[in-house]
């Protein structure tokens, strides 16, 4: 008896491209997107990704920043934004919880802890995403912050970064509050197991000492890697920031 053959698989028809409807248009993606939809994809498969976040009072720093812009702006030449101060807590709370500033490879068992912080700083621009990293930050102080942040975004903008400006960070801060965004949940870059986002500062009402006061305050948001660490470690770290 002759042994019986399997059926021919049926040839898999390729996609077809669809016209566009009325007002309607089809454009290309730019490369830059297309590799921000490749990173973004790969973390989200390559992560388990949990969240939470503080509300921070910002009165204070509000209060300083207005004394100070003006002078600040003439002597650096740069504008004093809320960044750096920002970043100087990150950098605080980075050395006090390095389990947050770590790089984690399942492959070798192991997790590499960095004693140094190389900033990422998300960059918005007309062509989509780009997070320049900002070297050392952690021997900086707020002015070299400042200097540092401003010239990697002002380069960012012009397309003017060298190619390893964008890579090499061990955490990364998004700033999606100059756009109005009042709480976020961003997606880590790959190699780092923690990323924080920036959101609008704004007035709202509060208790201080059983009294209802407007403050300016922020929410401060942080996307992190549950196969590094644990949700204790992660609220430690938001409430040393805060």
């Amino acid at each position: 008896a002759q042994a019986a053959t399997a059926p021919a698989e049926a040839p898999v028809a390729p996609p077809q491209r669809v016209a566009p409807a009325e007002r309607e248009e089809v454009r290309p993606i730019s490369h830059i997107r297309k590799r921000i939809a490749e990173n973004m994809a790969a973390s989200l498969h390559s992560t388990a990704r949990a969240w939470n976040a503080v509300e921070v009072d910002m009165e204070n720093i509000v209060r300083l920043r207005a004394r100070a812009k003006d002078r600040f702006k003439e002597r650096e030449g740069v504008s004093l934004t809320y960044m750096p101060f920002l970043v100087r807590a990150v950098v605080d709370a980075l050395q006090a919880y390095p389990d947050v500033n770590a790089r984690l490879d399942l492959e070798q068992g192991a997790a590499t802890y960095r004693r140094y912080v190389n900033l990422g700083v998300a960059v918005a621009y007309e062509d989509g995403l780009i997070v320049p990293v900002v070297r050392g930050v952690d021997e900086m102080n707020l002015v070299g912050v400042a200097r540092a942040i401003n010239d990697v975004a002002t380069r960012a903008r012009s397309k003017k970064l060298k190619p390893d400006e964008v890579h090499g960070g061990t955490f990364t801060i998004t700033n999606p509050g100059p756009f109005g965004s009042i709480i976020s949940v961003p997606i880590m870059n790959p190699g780092e197991t923690a990323i924080l986002a920036f959101d609008a500062i704004t007035k709202r009402p509060v208790v201080i000492d059983d009294a209802i006061a407007i403050r300016h305050m922020v929410y401060l948001s942080m996307s992190w890697d549950h196969r590094m660490i644990d949700g204790a470690t992660a609220s430690q770290f938001l409430g040393r920031l805060k």
